[in-house]
């Protein structure tokens, strides 16, 4: 049976494990893939910014998306991120997903040269999907001035929308001001906006957007399917707060780090505590730090063994 490709709802986005090598370990992967699946994610996020993306090669990542594909994770449940500085990576990722099934890609803008106008962005953002030229090809941008230095402005997302109703279709919006997405919400119906922070979850709900795509959701998929499934019922302001406190617990420490480390202890998988540089895992004092923050929360990740 054809699965329908996800437009809304939990997304984790989802760590790499990484063997002895620093390689991609593909077998912790797919295992962890499904996982998040069975915990209530309605899709995955995959080589995303929680993914360490930016730091595989392009050959790399489209190996990561094999094997997924390989293991029977269907492609309708993933949005993997395609937005590379240099046009002809952003193409070749993005066609290779499309052709995997891909429920959508996430694409961050081109991010090195800066400050970029909006009509620079608009013509990379074409050149993309004109190079691609497939009908399938549904595009998520991806909003993180944080860290790309580039933000996605409303100006942009109309003139995307005006040029490319079918293929434009929403936006993970993590630069962590509820106003930008509820704006978002507003001045586009339609669009599928989602929050790449836990906190504004049930916000972003009540406001008419589409779900969440964060990092937390690798360890916390089921308090946050739990607030999607409930967000019009009178619990829905509890459960958004049971959220709240894993998501309050991790960002007081690096978030890739500490989600790694979580999944190290949880699992007693080692492949897990690694990263590639430049990021490198928490210290034995930051990593003990996190186990008493969360035990103070009485945290434990819902997973069965």
């Amino acid at each position: 049976m054809t699965e329908t490709p996800v437009t809304g709802g939990v997304l984790a986005a989802v760590l790499t494990p990484l063997d002895e090598r620093l390689d991609p370990d593909l077998p912790t992967y797919i295992a962890h893939c499904r996982a998040l699946l069975a915990e209530g994610c309605t899709g995955l996020a995959v080589l995303g910014t929680t993914s360490e993306a930016n730091s595989f090669s392009v050959e790399e990542r489209i190996g990561m998306l094999e094997a997924l594909a390989a293991a029977g994770i269907p492609g309708a449940r993933l949005i993997p991120g395609t937005g590379c500085c240099a046009i002809p990576d952003a193409v070749r990722l993005t066609e290779r997903a499309v052709a995997l099934g891909a429920a959508g890609v996430l694409m961050l803008p081109p991010f090195y040269y800066k400050p970029v106008s909006d009509d620079g962005l608009f013509a990379a953002y074409s050149e993309v999907m004109q190079k691609v030229g497939d009908a399938r090809l549904k595009v998520y941008l991806y909003h993180i001035p944080q860290n790309s230095g580039v933000p996605i402005t409303f100006g942009l997302i109309e003139k995307l929308l005006k040029a490319y109703p079918a293929t434009v279709v929403g936006i993970k919006d993590s630069a962590g001001a509820f106003a930008n997405m509820d704006g978002m919400c507003k001045a586009f119906p339609g669009f599928r906006v989602f929050t790449g922070s836990d906190a504004f979850l049930l916000d972003v709900l009540r406001a008419g957007g589409a779900g969440s795509i964060t990092a937390c959701n690798n360890i916390a998929a089921a308090r946050s399917a739990r607030v999607y499934a409930g967000w019009r019922g009178a619990d829905a302001d509890r459960l958004q707060s049971a959220l709240n406190d894993v998501r309050r617990t991790v960002q007081k420490f690096p978030l890739i780090e500490s989600l790694k480390e979580i999944m190290a202890r949880a699992t007693g998988r080692p492949a897990w505590r690694r990263l590639r540089p430049p990021l490198m895992p928490l210290s034995a004092k930051e990593a003990a730090e996190l186990g008493a923050a969360l035990d103070s929360i009485a945290f434990s990740l819902e997973r069965a063994a």
